[in-house]
């Protein structure tokens, strides 16, 4: 996994053959992200399909706990099908949007 840290938030994208190769790295090095905002792009190496994607729910679900954001960068996923607690977007710019939109959230105390 590449992984770039900038004040705002922390950057992840996999160089993993596979979402579960990736998903383990990910658990094993979480503590080095836990209180960062993490955004994980799989848009360059890895298809990602909906039952993939809920193996990160309960980490967004922690992040959200924490008063940080979670965000999930794929392409054709439907948002439809997934739970609230996940923000799935499909690209970068929206993923910012998202950690935004999220702090004015936490701002306002929701």
């Amino acid at each position: 996994m590449v992984v770039t840290k900038t004040k705002s938030y922390t950057l992840i994208k996999p160089t993993q053959i596979s979402v579960a190769e990736f998903f383990t790295e990910y658990k094993e090095r979480y503590n080095e992200f836990e209180g960062e905002h993490i955004i994980i792009d799989f848009l360059d190496n890895i298809n990602i399909g909906i039952k993939e994607i809920f193996l990160f729910l309960k980490l967004s679900e922690q992040h959200r706990k924490n008063g940080t954001s979670f965000v999930l960068i794929c392409n054709g996923i439907s948002i439809d099908d997934l739970p609230d607690e996940l923000n799935v977007v499909p690209t970068f710019d929206e993923a910012l949007d998202i950690l935004e939109m999220d702090a004015i959230e936490r701002d306002l105390g929701f």
